[in-house]
């Protein structure tokens, strides 16, 4: 099992920006492809963005597009999660999330083909 380690979360002001980052315990030598979800109180878990195991396909959900930007440092196998323009429906807990794949193309969104969970860190974007 991966583990996946997130941080970077906080408290912000509506249009403010904030980084996450999310460190993972795979092997270098497998491709995992990783995105970020997020779930607020009393809602589902929504994808936010995903990435390749190589870092040149990328996803994101149609709430944060233009806005959020997915990165991976392989050498560090950890990803990163660029917040701008936060505003208050941001608020949620965001996970980190891997699946191994076969391709170091492929972009996964559906969180059923992760595998590996990170804790979740907490986002509030205050009004």
């Amino acid at each position: 099992q991966v583990q996946l380690v997130e941080s970077g979360g906080g408290l912000v002001q509506a249009g403010a920006s904030l980084s996450l980052s999310c460190a993972s315990s795979g092997r270098t030598d497998i491709y995992y492809a990783m995105g970020w979800f997020r779930q607020a109180p009393g809602k589902e878990r929504e994808f936010v963005s995903g990435i390749s195991a190589t870092g040149g396909r990328t996803a994101y959900g149609d709430s944060v597009k233009g806005r959020f930007t997915i990165s991976r440092d392989s050498r560090k196998n950890t990803i990163y999660l660029q917040m701008n323009n936060l505003k208050p429906e941001d608020t949620a807990v965001y996970y980190c999330a891997s699946g191994r794949t076969g391709s170091g193309l492929i972009v996964r969104t559906a969180a059923t083909l992760f595998d590996s969970w990170g804790q979740g860190t907490q986002v509030t974007v205050a009004s």
